[in-house]
């Protein structure tokens, strides 16, 4: 423990990629990749910088002395003025040459869009083992009939697969809006304090195709096809809603598996696993509580709020530039990353070592299942000559005094009071023969066989997610 607040996302929750992503060695060793591409470029198109300047910012990229960064950032007040003091300190030789032409959010911003593309990248794959495993889930259990809730309220049959398939799809629509963000971004380039690149225009003596050729070439070098068309001095902050926005929706999808999770086992049906000497309760010992589908619905309440901060940014960026940006995005950029990352791993986690209590499933089904099979039970009778209305009847009257009964603490008695009724016309034995669960879940095994079948090329090589949990 130590007298200074460190964020839970970091010290209990997300992965050690993405701590080492957001890290402050990736995020300043990126500046100085970034100021030595611009030198690479600029000396590749003119101007007079040599290869052993370049060679020297090269060597010096990872070398980051922070005790000189904020003894001068003290003094200047400017982190990015800091960095560039240091760096020149370290690469005396090319102190004179590193910026050139460029405004501080050359480095900041690209370095942003830079680590965004890469943790949305391996974000896209700890999504993929989420479907993974839930498509591993749903396949094995497609045709195990279970109670179906609408309203939360017992409603006709499906099965345990097909619920799975509902999970699926949503983070199916996840993973195309994060394949759209991603596919979507642009690099920022080189292009001055207001975005008009005008110090570019008077370094290259108004050559304007060297200007262009200097972008493509820094985006290139860092893995972006192209640069946004037209900017201010920082890139479009609709960008940043767009991330979020897609960080949000994981975490929509993953709360309401969770959620849903969460009602099962309070019915014993499912069971998130459960570790040999786990507590789960303090003063109970007996609980078992569903604690990581509670915590994965509690990140994704901080995400989806989190995701606010970008829409609010974007809407207020004054004019070419404005600063209350940076203060925001500082937090609620990489906090967001950071969550959406913890989210996948808990959700890993759970769909790796769900248990289906089938027996447990089955009880509840059987319970409800005479009601649920009281119009397969109306047309038998009507076959074998009843009269449709005064068989309704039959069946409404004994329904409600199955229920009362049920009420009282009893067993559903409703297919002893049917048989009892001479005039429904059936045995017991007959209508048992009606209440097989199997005839009461339509399509579920075909459309789980169907939709697992149209997903399987998307998961071809990947691997069954199972993220080790810290706390």
């Amino acid at each position: 423990m130590t007298n200074r607040y460190e964020s839970p996302l970091s010290s209990r929750y997300a992965s050690d990629y993405m701590l080492e992503l957001f890290s402050a060695d990736t995020r300043y060793q990126t500046w100085r990749r970034l100021w030595t591409a611009l030198a690479e470029a600029e000396r590749a198109l003119g101007l007079p910088i040599t290869e052993e300047q370049v060679a020297e910012l090269r060597e010096h990229i990872t070398d980051i002395d922070y005790d000189c960064v904020r003894q001068r950032e003290a003094e200047v007040r400017h982190d990015v003025m800091a960095h560039v003091y240091a760096y020149g300190k370290a690469a005396p030789g090319a102190a004179g040459i590193i910026h050139l032409g460029a405004t501080s959010c050359y480095v900041t911003d690209n370095a942003d869009l830079i680590l965004y593309r890469d943790a949305l990248t391996y974000l896209r794959g700890e999504l993929l083992s989420v479907i993974r495993n839930l498509a591993d889930f749903a396949d094995r259990y497609k045709a195990t009939p279970t109670l179906g809730y609408t309203h939360y309220q017992p409603a006709q049959p499906v099965t345990v697969g097909k619920r799975a398939a509902l999970w699926i799809q949503d983070l199916l629509s996840d993973l195309e809006e994060l394949d759209f963000v991603r596919g979507s971004l642009r690099f920022l380039g080189c292009r001055g304090t207001t975005g008009t690149e005008a110090s570019f225009l008077d370094l290259f003596g108004g050559d304007s195709a060297k200007i262009d050729e200097m972008n493509r070439m820094l985006a290139a070098q860092f893995g972006f096809e192209k640069c946004f068309a037209v900017c201010g001095q920082t890139y479009p902050r609709k960008t940043d809603s767009r991330i979020l926005g897609a960080l949000s929706a994981i975490a929509q999808s993953c709360c309401r598996m969770a959620n849903d999770i969460r009602l099962l086992q309070h019915d014993r049906q499912l069971e998130e696993p459960f570790e040999k000497d786990q507590i789960g309760s303090s003063a109970m010992a007996y609980k078992r509580n569903p604690m990581r589908c509670e915590r994965i619905c509690s990140l994704s309440r901080y995400l989806m709020t989190d995701a606010m901060n970008a829409p609010l940014t974007a809407s207020v960026q004054w004019l070419e530039r404005t600063l209350d940006d940076s203060a925001n995005r500082r937090i609620s950029m990489p906090e967001g990353f950071l969550c959406a990352d913890a989210i996948l791993r808990l959700a890993q986690n759970v769909t790796d070592g769900l248990r289906v209590n089938e027996k447990i499933i089955d009880r509840e089904l059987r319970e409800y299942l005479p009601f649920l099979a009281t119009e397969n039970l109306l047309m038998e009778a009507v076959k074998r000559g009843g009269d449709r209305q005064k068989l309704h009847e039959i069946i409404r009257r004994c329904s409600m005094e199955a229920t009362a009964k049920m009420k009282d603490g009893g067993e559903c008695d409703l297919l002893a009071r049917l048989a009892a009724q001479k005039e429904f016309g059936l045995t017991a034995d007959d209508m048992n023969g009606i209440l097989d669960p199997a005839l009461y879940v339509g399509r579920c095994p075909e459309q789980v066989a169907s939709f697992l079948s149209s997903i399987a090329p998307l998961l071809e090589g990947v691997g069954a997610g199972s993220a080790d949990i810290r706390l």
